[in-house]
């Protein structure tokens, strides 16, 4: 039973998200998980307010069991298939991480410092995930599409823009970690 807890090979997982976006491709559809808050705020009522969200959300449908199954394939994974909560990171990083104040890190998936309950007192750290969450929110709406769009469905279908949008996240995340991130904590 040691094999639940091992990542899938590349040569499995990498052709089943080909053929599902062989798939997606045949029937005109395209993945992506930031269009879904999209559809859930349409859902809402928000195409009330705002021309954005004033769009046919029923076509989009299908790509909220995407989300359902995200949610659920999380949780079986979360509590069925992994055996330990602490990530197998780099011992350097570790260091790297402790001494930016980060405690946690290489313990338990997320660190408590930024994830715990206790963001909702520090005013700094809710400030900081406050911010990033409009940063990626703007970005991703800027972009047009997340991450997962552009680099599995775009990427998928040969588009220009989101080879763009992909060396741009790499940039970001690059530029975020080994510039920014120090300065922040």
């Amino acid at each position: 039973m040691s094999w639940i807890y091992e990542p899938w090979p590349w040569y499995v997982s990498g052709p089943m998200i080909a053929f599902i976006m062989f798939l997606l491709l045949m029937v005109g559809k395209n993945f992506g998980m930031s269009g879904n808050l999209r559809t859930l705020c349409a859902i809402c009522g928000a195409g009330e307010k705002t021309v954005f969200f004033k769009f046919d959300w029923k076509a989009q449908r299908w790509n909220l069991v995407v989300v359902l199954g995200a949610i659920i394939g999380g949780f079986i994974a979360s509590q069925y298939m992994t055996d330990d909560l602490a990530v197998a990171i780099n011992p350097e990083t570790i260091e790297n991480l402790k001494t930016l104040g980060f405690e946690s890190a290489g313990t338990q998936y997320l660190p408590n410092e930024l994830f715990g309950n206790n963001v909702f007192s520090d005013p700094k750290n809710l400030f900081i995930l406050a911010l990033g969450g409009l940063l990626v929110g703007f970005g991703t709406r800027y972009a047009g599409g997340c991450t997962s769009g552009h680099a599995i469905s775009g990427l998928s279908e040969l588009q220009l823009p989101s080879l763009i949008a992909v060396i741009g996240f790499f940039i970001g995340g690059l530029t975020m970690i080994h510039f920014l991130f120090p300065l922040i904590f």
